[in-house]
This record gives C-alpha cells, structure tokens and sequence, in this order.
C-alpha cells in the first residue's frame, strides 16, 4: 500500500471514530434533556404523557394536602392562568409554601397529573449570596462621585 493511500486510510478512520463519538454523546443529551414547562403548556397539550420535564410555577394557596404520614403529598402548581395537579413522595423542601415558586421535576402521567420525584422551592427574587451582595455593596463604595447618578436626572 502506498503512503498516501495509507494516510488517506487513517483520515477516514479518524473521521468515521470521530463521528461515531459525536452521534454517541448526542444521544446521552438528548436522552438526559429535561425541558421546562409551564402549566398552561402541559394543559394545551405540547408535552407528550410520559416525558419527563420539569413544570415550574406557583402552589396553588389551599391545595397542599397530606397523608397521615406526610409524605405523600398533593398540590397545584400554577402559572396564574391555568393549573396542573401534583403528587410527590418525600420530605418537602424547607423553603416550600403555599403561593411561593416551585419546580417539579418529575413524569407526565395520561391522566394528565404530574409524579415528581423532586421538588424544589424558588428563592425569592430579590435573594442575593452574601458574597454577591458583599461585591456589589463594594463596587458602589469605588464609583467616583462624577460616575454616581444625579438626584435630579438619574443619569
């Protein structure tokens, strides 16, 4: 075989090795992507039953209830428009209420109710990490009373 024929031999290898891997690792992500929904877009049908996803929105003030146990619990996440019932089995997160964020990581069931199988409560908005806050507290100290905005304008 000659040279150039050889290497010409190991590019296609390369290539084809390098394309198998490719289509590999594309399949792990798609097969582990979870998208975000919310409940107006599972009501509408643009989730198929049986994926799993993530539903993201409000609990519903007055529908929390539990088992005798307490660990079987039922609630409705809500986008203020419309809303999705929710079963979950397992300890709550701390931060978890009644009329605050929520995501539910979990499984569309036909019947159209969400099983998660992990609940986690949203942070506040307006919640900054100490260290961040400590940043910004300091970037402000620095600015130059010429940088600093105009009572009058607010430029």
């Amino acid at each position: 075989m000659k040279p150039r024929a050889r290497r010409l031999l190991w590019v296609a290898g390369g290539l084809a090795a390098l394309g198998a891997v490719s289509a590999l690792t594309l399949n792990a992500f798609r097969s582990n992507v979870m998208f975000f929904v919310t409940p107006t877009q599972v009501i509408e049908g643009r989730v198929a039953s049986g994926t799993r996803l993530r539903v993201g929105g409000l609990v519903e003030k007055g529908s929390l209830t539990r088992d005798a146990q307490g660990l079987n619990v039922r609630f409705l996440v809500t986008d203020t428009a419309r809303d999705i019932p929710v079963t979950y089995h397992g300890v709550l997160p701390d931060l978890f209420r009644e009329g605050k964020g929520v995501v539910a990581q979990g499984t569309l069931m036909p019947d159209g109710t969400f099983v998660a199988d992990q609940v986690l409560a949203k942070h506040d908005e307006n919640y900054m990490p100490p260290e961040a806050a400590d940043a910004v507290n300091k970037a402000r100290a620095t600015l130059r009373v010429a940088d600093r905005p105009s009572k009058e304008t607010g430029r």
